[in-house]
């Protein structure tokens, strides 16, 4: 909860086993020299997953992103469909929820950037798929030097 008691802040949580296991799968298959399943996404190094985890699930309105970035660089959020249960299946490309988030800070500058249409439309999406889900899975690819450990995270809604 935030100071405003009407809005739920709900972080980004790193989650390392999952991208670790993703990342073994891409390994595995460059030493069995196999191709990945029909239309799988395969982790890219710059590429790690997030959870956030759904406190409340129903009555929720988007209000805003938090993203903070301890230094110049650029992060893409982008969601995974319902479809996806990690534990069991690959990830699918067809499985990567549009539009992504695409958020950016200038060297320099403090304040973060990003784009507003696309983030606004995600962050309703959020809401939507809360409802079906307690947690939901994120595919976040850092770029222009940025690293895990620069980024802060989470999206908050009015209850």
């Amino acid at each position: 909860w935030s100071e405003d008691k009407r809005e739920l802040k709900m972080p980004f949580i790193q989650d390392d086993q999952l991208t670790q296991c993703m990342w073994l799968r891409v390994q595995s298959l460059q030493q069995k020299n196999e191709k990945p399943q029909d239309g799988e996404k395969l982790l890219r190094p710059n590429e790690h997953i997030y959870r956030v985890d759904f406190t409340q699930q129903h009555n929720l309105r988007f209000l805003r992103w938090e993203i903070q970035l301890e230094k110049a660089g650029k992060v893409i959020v982008t969601g995974t469909s319902q479809h996806w249960t990690p534990d069991l299946t690959p990830l699918m490309n067809r499985q990567l929820l549009e539009p992504a988030g695409i958020f950016w800070k200038k060297p320099g500058a403090k304040e973060v950037e990003c784009n507003e249409a696309d983030a606004q439309e995600f962050g309703e999406r959020l809401v939507e798929l809360a409802k079906i889900r307690k947690v939901m899975y994120f595919l976040l690819a850092f770029a222009d030097g940025l690293e895990p450990a620069q980024l802060k995270a989470s999206v908050i809604f009015k209850v």
